[in-house]
């Protein structure tokens, strides 16, 4: 068996086809695509995951000085660790920015309130909900990985391709 699969695709068109899918899998949950490129992206998709929960929980709290109105005040604010800040790097460089979008009859000015704060909001989301879920997961069941599951689907009509549904369990 291979190390990768190529996909009948270049590298930079690969590694930009994958990066892409593995980060529509990691924001909506869900993936259809063909049954070779679920392979790809489950093992990327594991990966990055395991990274989120080995690093979700380093964070220190720092107290900062800021001039309010004249006068000095200290605020309490969490950092992120050292090993935090290194998968959230790595993860930023291996997946697609990309961002919240506005809701059905959502205003403009209630669409900047809802997403000043967060910045990269698919980092947020892999360490903000899916960590902790599959942490707490790994604690009461005492395995690890498994986040994801591939499930075989009909063959695509045009071209008889192998199709999969992947879903981030």
């Amino acid at each position: 068996m291979a190390a990768q699969r190529k996909l009948g695709k270049a590298t930079d068109a690969r590694m930009a086809l994958l990066k892409n899918q593995v980060s529509q899998l990691l924001w909506n949950g869900k993936l259809e695509t063909t049954a070779a490129r679920a392979k790809e992206v489950q093992k990327l998709a594991e990966k990055y995951i395991t990274l989120a929960i080995n690093t979700y929980k380093d964070s220190i709290e720092v107290e900062k000085t800021k001039i309010v109105n004249g006068k000095e005040t200290t605020v309490k604010v969490v950092n992120d660790g050292a090993k935090k800040l290194a998968a959230r790097r790595t993860l930023m460089a291996n997946l697609a920015d990309l961002q919240e979008t506005r809701l059905p009859k959502e205003k403009a000015s209630e669409y900047k309130v809802r997403t000043k704060t967060v910045k990269h909001p698919l980092i947020e989301k892999l360490f903000n909900e899916y960590a902790p879920k599959f942490d707490k997961i790994a604690q009461e069941k005492g395995q690890k990985g498994g986040y994801t599951a591939i499930y075989k689907m009909n063959a695509r009509r045009g071209d008889a391709a192998e199709m999969a549904l992947i879903v981030v369990l």
